[in-house]
């Protein structure tokens, strides 16, 4: 409400036994709102009492002060020029026209006011009147300056939210904020641990006995924490004393704490914890509060999420670097297996050697060492999804009983296996050699987690669809739509923490002591189980054991189909079969070509695409082009083989690399009937690939001559 002083004309005169300067002088005395009498020079004739008290002065002391003193500094130049203006042409001002003012105390403090101002002859002399107004008390005024102070606290963790990377700063400063803001005496943050069974005090101000950082307490309705949890809302508690809901802690009634607030700190629709505030006071905390409260953990949690997308992010951009690292290298890595792995084959089959058992010995640790290194290249190359798959249906009950039965012979005989597969089970698309190692990785896994024995099981049944809790896993949304085998691998063992359940597929991450463990295990899986167009889930209890949930497709018709026809199945290599072979590696090609060799093939090798081109003519009658895809500066191998089927149509293609990530590219731009092979490899996957391609082109063609002379390269 605003007031105005009087203006107009005169009420009528005094009756004539009352003085009107003694009626005056105590008006002017008892006026409740601040009056200061002025000189046009700003300097104070006369105070009432109430400015004294407004201003922190005695009325004596105001007299004869300039009234620049009562402005604050940083508008003192514009007030000045303001001042001035208003000498020039004086008028009555009332309150409540003007914009609200602040007024400076005499020990620095400040107080917004209303200013009225009245021009005033006092025997030739112009004065003014000026009535000061504190309006910091009206409730509207209180209500504004709390927002607006909300308001800029909120503004202040967001420029923080900005600015600070770490979310731990931000746990920090959170708790610092609210009590600021809220003039309260303790706030804290609850962050909701990972197995959702108990509280963490992640920070806070004030805190009360038992609730220092780092403290636990359990995540139950009676608990002040886990009643805000259960109901999902905020929670206001006008006075400890008379609550009944959830049992209050004797700490807080002891520290003298009366009345509290708690809003839940939600992360994408979850609740993951909770902020408080408590205070000394009853009643304490009302709708503005709930509103800032609720505010400052939206800001919170979304400050959280943005650190754990970030991370995330981070994770997985460490692991596509891990990826092009591996497949950077990978060319080469293999090529040099491919050289060692196949002299050892030849080595071993040399008649000095072969009778030689010391040196039968050491060629197969070089061959177990080379292999050894190969899986650590595929493994790198699985988790990284850069592994060169070659799905094929699966019957997954032979597997699991020829998986469950090599499983007996070699794990602790105190760990019972079982097989449970469904009688109408269908067969699923997937790798079958990568399938086969992921269960391996697996029922390993469980194997370390029954040191005393259990029982390991494994299940297989048909999934019309997937749970709602893996179905967005899925990589590719289009396959949401299909149909799915569920494969299980269930152990009775030690159970997972959630904190390492939830890394549990993250690269090189293992629970096992140094030595032990490359973390690559489950990982692997993961990436092939992905690249598989599928998804897994894991579920374990500590002390209870693990289960781990394979989603893997089945196969299309046409995929079955395909794996039923006649030549699907690896045979023999033809003899006499006429191969034009390219590798620019000469090392490579020498041991490729004794392979070939060994096959009876006739053979035309060459060290580039441009010298393969010259043998591409019209009177060739290449069975097969056995082609690398890199092949140096000059023309990659996908377009020589491009190139030599326009040239003869029905020439079988081979393509094989050291380089995942071109046969990944081959096989997503290549004919269907191009076989792929990956380096490094052995003698007889060389002949399987081989018999596969030849099969469609010598039924076409006829079978070569048996017998033939090799050509030379």
């Amino acid at each position: 409400m605003h007031t105005r002083l009087p203006s107009g004309p005169l009420p009528p005169a005094l009756p004539p036994d009352i003085d009107d300067r003694s009626v005056f002088r105590s008006l002017f005395t008892a006026y409740p709102d601040a009056l200061l009498l002025v000189d046009t020079a700003g300097a104070i004739v006369l105070a009432n009492p109430s400015a004294a008290a407004l201003l922190g002065y005695t009325p004596e002391e105001m007299a004869g002060l300039n009234v620049d003193a009562l402005v604050p500094d940083s508008i003192r130049p514009r007030h000045a020029a303001y001042r001035e203006a208003y000498a020039r042409s004086p008028r009555t001002r009332p309150m409540g026209t003007q914009m609200e003012l602040v007024a400076r105390r005499r020990d620095g403090s400040e107080v917004m006011v209303e200013i009225a101002l009245s021009p005033l002859q006092s025997g030739g002399r112009p004065l003014v009147v000026a009535a000061i107004r504190d309006i910091s008390a009206y409730p509207r005024v209180k209500q504004a300056l709390q927002r607006a102070r909300y308001s800029e606290h909120l503004a202040q963790l967001g420029r923080l939210a900005v600015d600070a990377r770490d979310p731990q700063v931000l746990l920090e400063q959170v708790p610092a904020i609210a009590a600021q803001a809220l003039q309260v005496e303790v706030a804290m943050v609850f962050l909701l641990e990972a197995n959702r069974l108990e509280f963490r005090v992640a920070s806070g101000v004030g805190l009360v006995q038992g609730e220092e950082v780092g403290a636990r307490l359990p995540n139950r309705p009676d608990t002040p924490p886990g009643f805000v949890l259960a109901h999902g809302r905020p929670v206001v508690v006008p006075d400890y004393r008379e609550e009944h809901r959830f049992t209050v802690p004797a700490t807080y009634l002891d520290a003298g704490l009366v009345s509290a607030m708690a809003v839940p700190l939600s992360d994408r629709g979850r609740t993951i914890g909770a902020l408080a505030v408590r205070s000394l006071q009853p009643n304490r905390f009302g709708e503005d509060e709930t509103r800032f409260l609720e505010s400052l953990s939206s800001l919170l949690a979304t400050s959280l999420q943005r650190a754990q997308s970030e991370e995330a992010l981070s994770h997985a951009q460490r692991l596509e670097s891990v990826g092009q690292l591996t497949g950077g290298i990978a060319h080469d890595f293999n090529n040099l297996l491919t050289v060692i792995q196949g002299n050892l084959q030849v080595l071993e089959e040399l008649p000095a050697v072969a009778d030689d058992a010391y040196a039968q010995q050491l060629v197969a640790a070089a061959a177990r060492a080379s292999r050894r290194g190969a899986e650590l290249t595929g493994k790198l190359l699985a988790f990284s999804r850069r592994q060169v798959l070659q799905p094929a249906p699966v019957d997954l009950g032979a597997m699991l009983m020829s998986l469950s039965d090599m499983l007996r012979r070699t794990l602790d005989q105190r760990i019972r296996i079982e097989v449970d597969v469904s009688q109408a089970l269908p067969p699923c698309l997937a790798d079958p050699g990568q399938l086969e190692s992921a269960l391996l990785n697996i029922a390993i896994n469980a194997r370390d987690a029954m040191p005393d024995g259990g029982v390991l099981r494994f299940e297989a049944q048909p999934c019309a669809s997937l749970p709602a809790g893996v179905r967005g896993e899925l990589d590719d949304p289009s396959a949401r739509d299909e149909r799915f085998v569920a494969i299980t691998i269930a152990d009775t063992g030690t159970g997972m923490p959630e904190d390492v359940k939830e890394r549990a597929f993250e690269p090189f991450f293992t629970t096992k002591e140094a030595g032990r463990g490359t973390g690559l295990g489950l990982s692997t899986v993961y990436g092939f189980v992905k690249q598989s167009r599928g998804a897994i889930a894991i579920d374990s209890v500590l002390g209870a054991g693990t289960r781990v949930t394979l989603y893997i497709p089945r196969p299309w018709e046409a995929a079955a189909a395909a794996a039923d026809a006649p030549g699907a199945a690896a045979g023999q290599v033809p003899p006499g079969l006429k191969v034009l072979m390219v590798e620019d590696d000469g090392e490579v090609r020498a041991v490729v070509r004794t392979f070939l060799d060994a096959f009876g093939c006739r053979v035309t090798a060459c060290a580039s695409a441009e010298q393969a081109l010259l043998s591409l003519t019209p009177e060739a009658d290449f069975d097969l082009l056995l082609t690398d895809i890199a092949l140096g500066a000059g023309m990659r191998g996908t377009e020589l083989a491009r190139l030599a089927q326009e040239r003869l149509p029905h020439l079988g293609i081979l393509l094989m690399s050291g380089f995942s990530a071109e046969l990944l590219d081959a096989d997503r731009e290549s004919p269907p009937a191009w076989e792929l092979l990956p380096k490094p490899y052995t003698r007889e996957a060389l002949g399987r690939a081989i018999a596969r391609v030849a099969a469609p082109v010598i039924a076409a063609r006829g079978s070569p001559a048996p017998g033939s002379p090799a050509q030379s390269g």
